[in-house]
């Protein structure tokens, strides 16, 4: 998804400190100062220049994360993106959101994929300590793909929840689908669904 050509209305609000050093869908560590918005379907490292129509005040943000996942809302700005342009108070409201291209640091590789891989394949997207962290990412996912899933593991005694997308049967068909997730700036693993 793509703004259109001179920009648009949307419906924006903001988050912060509930989410102060958690990690975005796009794996970066969330600074509720920084100047950073979370869209739906927007590629991470999409630039927009966004604008208070109360205000008349523009702050460019980078896209890192994945929502705003309440019905009706289309951008969720960073705290310190939201302060930039007197929309705090406000909370929820129309912003001007203008695209101006994308930061391509945020395009992923997929992994060599192992020769040793075989049977049922699915693509690994993350995986964290923090179950909490973990549906998250799944919340985030669920939105453009499907059979997104989380499975745990227990290593060195510890508990770890790992979301994965997909159930796939050839090695192709599992990597086109790690490629789009790696475009759209998620870390991807093919690895085998067990």
């Amino acid at each position: 998804y793509v703004p259109r050509y001179g920009g648009e209305y949307v419906t924006a609000s903001w988050y912060g400190e509930k989410f102060h050093g958690r990690p975005t869908a796009s794996g970066e560590r969330y600074d509720m100062y920084g100047l950073t918005a979370a869209h739906k379907t927007m590629k991470f490292g999409t630039k927009l220049r966004v604008t208070n129509p109360d205000t008349d005040q523009s702050v460019e943000v980078t896209v890192t994360d994945r929502g705003p996942f309440i019905r009706g809302r289309d951008l969720d700005l960073s705290f310190g993106a939201a302060k930039e342009i007197g929309h705090l108070e406000k909370g929820v409201g129309k912003v001007w959101i203008e695209y101006l291209g994308r930061d391509m640091k945020y395009v992923k590789r997929v992994p060599f994929l192992s020769p040793g891989i075989s049977g049922v394949l699915t693509v690994q997207v993350g995986s964290f300590a923090d179950q909490e962290n973990a549906n998250r990412l799944k919340q985030g996912l669920d939105i453009n793909y499907g059979n997104v899933h989380i499975t745990t593991v227990q290593l060195e005694g510890k508990k770890f929840y790992r979301v994965r997308v997909g159930k796939f049967n050839s090695r192709d068909s599992a990597y086109s689908t790690a490629e789009k997730l790696a475009d759209e700036g998620y870390n991807t693993i093919i690895t085998s669904r067990n």
